[in-house]
C-alpha cells in the first residue's frame, strides 16, 4: 500500500458494483474490463473478481494467467495480497475460487483469517467490480446481493430485455434487492438506449417495488468484440464513440461513489458474501 493512500484513512470506501445480465452475449464481461479500464485512467484504483465460476473470462479477456486463486487463501497456502494479480497501474484482478457459492459453510477460523486481510485491502481500491455469470441461477443471484450497485447489461433484443426483467424480479423477491442500474449495450445510439430504458422502467415500477436508474449507454461497435487489448477500447481507440460513451458511465459510477453509503467498503462484501442465506 503507498504512502498517499495510508494519508488518506478518511478516503470513501470501495464501492462495490457487480456488472450482470440476465442472459448471455449482452457484453457483459467487455463492459466490466472496459469500464475498469476507464476509471483507472481517470486515476481510480478497481479490483475486479470474476464471478463466473463455470466459465471464467476475465484473465483472457486482460491476457493474463493467474497461478494462484482464492482455493490457494482458503487452503492457507497463500495470503490474499499474493493471489492479487496486477494487469496495469490501478487494475488488479482477485482471481476466483472454484466454490465461490460455498463460502458461507466455510469455518469461523477461515471467516475470521479472511476478514483481517481484507481489512487490510480496503482504502486501497475505489472499485471492486464484479463480473458474474450470465442467468437467473443462484450463484448470479448470491453475488448480486451482496454489492451495493448492481449494473444489469441489456441489449436491444427482447429476449435480453426479458432475461434482465427476470433476474431483476428474482434479486428483488429472493434476496431483497431493491435499487438497480442499467446499461444499454449494442444500440444504434442514445435514443434507442431510453426507449430501452423506458420500457423496463414501465414494467418494473408497474410490478415491483424498486427503483432503476439508466446509467447510460454503449453503441454497437463490433471492434469491441476482438480479444485481447483490443478488448480496451478507450486505449485502442480513445476518440472512439464506444470510449466516449464508457467515459459518461464511469462518470456515472463515480458520482454515485461520492454520495457514499453506510454499508459500503470491500469488508461490507464480503462479510456479506459469507453470511448471505
Amino acid at each position: 500500500m503507498t504512502a498517499a493512500y495510508n494519508s488518506m484513512s478518511n478516503r470513501i470506501q470501495t464501492r462495490t458494483v457487480s456488472v450482470t445480465s440476465g442472459k448471455g452475449g449482452v457484453g457483459k464481461t467487455t463492459l466490466t474490463v472496459n469500464l475498469a479500464q476507464t476509471l483507472a485512467e481517470m486515476g481510480k484504483k478497481v479490483l475486479i473478481l470474476d464471478g463466473d465460476i463455470g466459465l471464467a473470462n476475465i484473465d483472457i479477456f486482460l491476457g493474463i494467467r493467474p497461478q494462484k486463486t482464492l482455493d490457494d487463501f482458503f487452503n492457507g497456502d497463500e495470503t490474499l495480497e499474493n493471489i492479487l494479480v496486477k494487469v496495469q497501474k490501478n487494475i488488479h484482478v482477485l482471481p476466483s475460487a472454484s466454490g465461490l457459492t460455498d463460502l458461507q459453510s466455510i469455518d469461523v477460523y477461515k471467516r475470521k483469517m479472511l476478514m483481517d486481510e481484507v481489512s487490510m485491502l480496503d482504502n486501497t481500491y475505489d472499485f471492486l467490480l464484479v463480473d458474474t455469470a450470465s442467468g437467473i441461477d443462484e450463484n448470479v443471484q448470491y453475488l448480486n446481493s451482496t454489492v451495493q450497485d448492481v449494473l444489469v447489461v441489456i441489449t436491444p433484443e427482447p429476449a435480453s430485455m426479458t432475461d434482465a426483467y427476470a433476474l431483476i424480479k428474482l434479486l428483488n423477491q429472493n434476496k431483497k434487492v431493491c435499487r438497480f442500474s442499467m446499461v444499454a449495450n449494442k444500440v444504434l445510439g442514445e435514443k434507442e438506449a431510453k426507449d430501452i430504458y423506458r420500457r423496463m422502467e414501465r414494467v418494473t415500477s408497474r410490478f415491483l417495488n424498486i427503483s432503476l436508474n439508466y446509467v447510460g449507454y454503449i453503441p454497437f461497435d463490433p471492434k469491441l468484440r476482438q480479444l485481447s487489448d483490443q478488448n480496451i477500447v478507450n486505449r485502442a481507440r480513445p476518440s472512439a464513440a464506444s470510449s466516449i460513451a464508457l467515459k459518461r458511465i464511469a462518470d456515472s459510477v463515480i458520482g454515485e461513489q461520492e454520495l457514499g453509503e453506510i454499508n459500503g467498503s470491500l469488508q461490507f462484501f464480503w462479510n456479506q458474501l459469507l453470511d448471505v442465506a
